[in-house]
């Protein structure tokens, strides 16, 4: 089972980062270094937003995440102890604005590659967004949340591969959040030879368990589990308004 695929806090929250970072740097250090794994396009595309072209971006991108897990930069995280979210974009401000040359230490190929680079998924999905895109802090928090909510899909489909169950996963997918139209139970159920009650069922577990997975996405990047729901009703606001 995969990380995301857990219910709950795992050592790879930012709760975690928080909590060990005296006591267990180490725990820290590994915790941390996952979630900017998970995390990295967000900031990709905040700096490309800037007007930094492809390779310069990347440089950055790299620098950055080298500069907050080697300078330990998240001990400055306890006082508010703040979403993951806030703490990497504040953080990334910063260093844009006053480390740059530190930036162009983590060349491609250099001593220490944060983050799994893949140059023509970010381009494609930079792509993808909106013309008028740019790098306020309201367009980083919609990177944000469509990167969280890609790595549950990915999650559920995974889950769904896994049990040779791929064919139901994509005739259920299009009704994960609206409601099928007349007619569209029976031909769903009848593609999957299913009755059209147990397809019903079925469309139900499958919108509870991505609620599961995305709880579960969320609560790796905050601090406290009741912050979860407070967290997922802010991402879809901004998904909403974008």
């Amino acid at each position: 089972m995969n990380e995301s695929q857990s219910d709950g806090f795992t050592t790879t929250n930012w709760s975690l980062v928080l909590g060990v970072m005296d006591t267990a740097p180490s725990r820290a250090f590994d915790a941390l270094e996952r979630l900017c794994t998970r995390y990295w396009f967000p900031v990709y595309a905040f700096i490309r937003r800037q007007g930094n072209e492809v390779h310069q971006a990347e440089d950055l991108t790299q620098g950055f995440f080298e500069f907050v897990i080697e300078h330990e930069v998240f001990h400055r995280a306890r006082q508010d102890r703040g979403r993951f979210r806030s703490f990497i974009l504040t953080s990334l401000r910063n260093f844009l604005h006053n480390h740059h040359d530190h930036a162009t230490a983590a060349k491609r190929g250099g001593k220490h590659t944060i983050v799994p680079f893949d140059e023509a998924t970010a381009e494609r999905l930079l792509a993808g967004e909106p013309a008028q895109t740019d790098a306020s802090a309201d367009a980083f928090d919609r990177r944000w949340a469509v990167t969280l909510i890609r790595r549950v899909m990915d999650s559920l489909c995974a889950e769904f591969a896994e049990r040779d169950r791929t064919a139901e996963h994509d005739a259920m997918l299009p009704y994960l959040t609206g409601e099928p139209s007349p007619g569209d139970y029976e031909r769903v159920a009848a593609g999957l030879a299913m009755k059209t009650g147990t397809m019903r069922v079925a469309l139900h577990r499958f919108r509870r368990r991505f609620g599961e997975l995305l709880r579960a996405e969320v609560a790796h990047t905050v601090n406290d589990p009741d912050e979860v729901e407070e967290e997922i009703r802010y991402l879809l606001s901004v998904l909403a308004d974008g």
